[in-house]
């Protein structure tokens, strides 16, 4: 199978180097230079360091010739770009079935990934996204992961799934878009919560009531948009939370352990040398959340934090441990 995937970052290169140990694969960045540099050296060293390039993996800055020699397309960009390169990936081979694995919500319009896509390739493209708990460095070296393959059409999830599928890269098909986009969006924006707890020396007594109630939040307004609780149960829900909660490997956690030590968020974000997406995606939650009517304390504290300029971060977790006793 010739996959080409469209995105150099950390994600992108695990993914093409993970199928690339069964694929002919071909790993697409815009940054002409640094695709030269990964193919002098064979891996990125930048993204994703002491992962060797296997030898069917090919690398290009060509993205037309990558888009038309591909069977199947896999977007692997930050978010802010997916609704571009799908556009183009459209305008070259149109038909050509897509994969993405950004997770978040557009910045301004709070949509969803399947969305975006939807608006650019139309509802009846052959497409599916790519989500669950997988850290990239660990995708890269091949270590065991587990993650899901949600589509509108389960016989396109299935087909995929069962060309993808790894022994140590394990694939589910799904059905559930909106269960499966939502919980690995917001579940960056409670791993910033947890990273302030962590950061302020709350404990894992703390970290543990964040990840359930930030689950319970997530399902709410999945629940509001249509997804189904079930899945929030799953890999996409539970078990990308928990991982990106908990995992020192977390960009999000990390911004959140740098706010509560006081670094300013643009410093953060600087020195991360990443996107974290859960700091664009909290800002759209909680509009999300007030359209659909649904609660999302732990959303909201965060978005406090990030974007009022005048909450500190023991402000925000003070805030939801002084709120009024709820029935579970």
């Amino acid at each position: 199978m010739r996959i080409g995937v469209f995105g150099a970052g950390a994600w992108g290169t695990a993914l093409a180097v993970a199928f690339a140990r069964q694929h002919e694969v071909t790993l697409w960045g815009r940054d002409a230079r640094q695709i030269t540099e990964l193919e002098s050296a064979r891996c990125n060293d930048r993204y994703l360091p002491n992962v060797a390039f296997p030898p069917s993996l090919a690398v290009s800055a060509d993205f037309e010739a990558v888009a038309t020699r591909a069977e199947i397309h896999l977007v692997v960009t930050p978010l802010a770009g997916l609704r571009s390169t799908v556009r183009a990936l459209n305008h070259a081979t149109p038909g050509t079935p897509l994969i993405w694995a950004c997770k978040g919500l557009e910045s301004g319009s709070g949509k969803l990934p399947h969305e975006i896509v939807a608006e650019e390739v139309g509802d009846a493209a052959p497409c599916g996204v790519l989500t669950g708990p997988s850290f990239a460095a660990e995708v890269g070296a091949g270590l065991p992961t587990a993650i899901s393959l949600a589509a509108r059409d389960i016989e396109f999830a299935r087909h995929w799934v069962n060309v993808l599928h790894q022994p140590r890269l394990r694939i589910y098909a799904n059905t559930d878009l909106v269960g499966a986009e939502l919980g690995g969006g917001i579940k960056n924006v409670i791993a910033i919560a947890a990273g302030v707890s962590d950061g302020l020396g709350f404990g894992l007594n703390a970290r543990a009531a964040l990840i359930t109630r930030g689950l319970a939040e997530t399902a709410r307004l999945a629940k509001a948009r249509g997804g189904q609780a079930e899945t929030l149960m799953g890999l996409a829900g539970m078990g990308d939370l928990i991982l990106t909660c908990t995992g020192d490997l977390s960009r999000n956690r990390r911004v959140g352990l740098a706010l509560a030590a006081g670094k300013p968020l643009a410093t953060i974000l600087a020195d991360l040398g990443h996107v974290a997406e859960g700091v664009p995606t909290t800002r759209e939650a909680v509009r999300l959340a007030a359209i659909h009517g649904v609660e999302m304390p732990i959303c909201a504290a965060i978005d406090a934090l990030l974007h009022s300029g005048g909450v500190s971060p023991r402000e925000a977790v003070e805030r939801l441990l002084a709120r009024e006793p709820k029935v579970e």
